[in-house]
């Protein structure tokens, strides 16, 4: 195969892996069958990622960006009422979760691992809106005051819950938005100042 000059060789590699992650998951990434199919040498892609888990980490760390950007959108999308955020917020990260499962899965796996402060760094952009948004709710009297990473962590363990389900094939895919909607509804009756 003729080796030549790839004018954005780093994004190609990485669109590529999330492709092959989608359909095969994190074990068959190779760097050597990304070369190939972005047609240069096998060589050519040590120059952006030095190794398998550079690229992993690399499409983790694009993963928590893109994550953030969504969640963001929905929220600007969603106006001011704290319900109504709550359920954007709710839906967009189910959305991702269970569109990109392989990814959520490598980005949460991922930013365990020693030396992976990078990937910790990226999470806390998307993580940081949820923990806003769970301030946001106290601080209007829509959610028991209190430790905000306790609310928090309830709803984020709801929402991978029922992600967990539907990417399980356990809950049908189509169910999702109604599911969503209890979940968060009940989440909010339950989170109520008494």
């Amino acid at each position: 195969m003729p080796t030549y000059h790839h004018g954005n060789l780093r994004s190609t590699l990485l669109a590529a892996a999330e492709r092959s992650l989608r359909q095969h998951g994190a074990g068959q990434l190779s760097l050597r069958e990304l070369a190939r199919e972005a047609g240069v040498s096998h060589a050519a892609p040590r120059r952006h990622f030095a190794d398998r888990q550079a690229l992993l980490d690399a499409l983790a760390e694009a993963g928590f960006a893109r994550l953030h950007t969504e969640l963001r959108a929905a929220l600007t999308d969603a106006g001011t009422d704290f319900g109504a955020r709550l359920h954007a917020v709710a839906a967009a990260y189910l959305r991702f979760a269970t569109e990109d499962a392989a990814l959520l899965e490598l980005m949460f796996t991922g930013k365990h691992r020693e030396g992976a402060e990078h990937l910790v760094a990226a999470a806390a952009g998307p993580f940081g809106l949820l923990h806003d948004l769970i301030i946001e709710g106290q601080a209007q009297g829509m959610l028991e005051p209190g430790p905000p990473d306790r609310a928090g962590t309830v709803l984020f363990a709801t929402l991978q819950g029922i992600a967990t389900l539907v990417n399980g094939n356990l809950v049908a895919a189509e169910l999702l938005d109604g599911i969503t909607r209890t979940a968060v509804d009940q989440f909010l009756r339950g989170a109520r100042p008494r």
